[in-house]
């Protein structure tokens, strides 16, 4: 009995001398690994909360646009931008926004919208959506060099059909026959896919095209 005695304490002071070696730094680990899981929990019921929060203000632009409440939308979308700019709602929002103010013939504020999604917002398939729309507001207003500014860089690939194609209306607008003849004909090749609406888009360009031709 002895022998287990002399053995256990010998585990027990092995234990010991290996505990206050390393127990400072078990514990700090233990600490840190608490702290990590409660800040992980945390942020993840942060994120939700917010998300919620700005799924619910989206819905407040979308009434407002239904009912063509303008000034109702464009308080909602500022809200968004300034409360939630790390989601893609405001994006979503401006655009909306800007569409009602658009056909409303509001331009300033239509143009003011689009350009916070095309610089600012956080999703870049919609940042090109809002290129894509800022820059036929351009184009409406007779700007048609800002425009093609809008336009020059390469949009996300399933939108290269619609900027080319919007690209050759602005050549167009500029006088620049053959370099809209080009860029009709690369709207044609981007809308050789079989997306919803490709086409009719095929159809308009073609006639387009055929019509700068002559």
């Amino acid at each position: 009995m002895a022998v287990y005695d002399l053995e256990e304490q010998e585990q027990i002071s092995e234990i010991k001398a290996w505990w206050e070696q390393y127990g400072k730094l078990v514990t700090a680990l233990a600490v840190a690994a608490a702290v990590a899981s409660v800040s992980w929990q945390g942020w993840r019921w942060y994120e939700n909360k917010q998300a919620a929060e700005a799924g619910a203000l989206f819905h407040a632009v979308q009434q407002a646009v239904e009912k063509g409440e303008t000034q109702r939308a464009r308080e909602a979308t500022g809200e968004l931008i300034g409360r939630y700019g790390r989601t893609t709602y405001p994006q979503l929002a401006a655009l909306l926004s800007a569409a009602t103010h658009f056909e409303r013939g509001d331009l300033v504020n239509a143009r003011s919208q689009l350009e916070w999604a095309a610089e600012q917002g956080r999703d870049e398939v919609l940042r090109d959506i809002a290129r894509l729309r800022l820059a036929t507001l351009m184009l409406h207003e007779g700007k048609a060099d800002e425009a093609l500014a809008q336009l020059a860089r390469d949009p996300a690939p399933a939108l290269q059909g619609r900027f080319a194609d919007l690209r050759g209306d602005v050549l167009l607008a500029l006088g620049r026959g053959s370099e809209a003849r080009t860029a009709y004909q690369a709207a044609l090749d981007g809308f050789a896919g079989e997306v919803e609406g490709a086409a009719t888009m095929r159809e308009v360009v073609r006639i387009k095209l055929e019509a700068v031709e002559g």
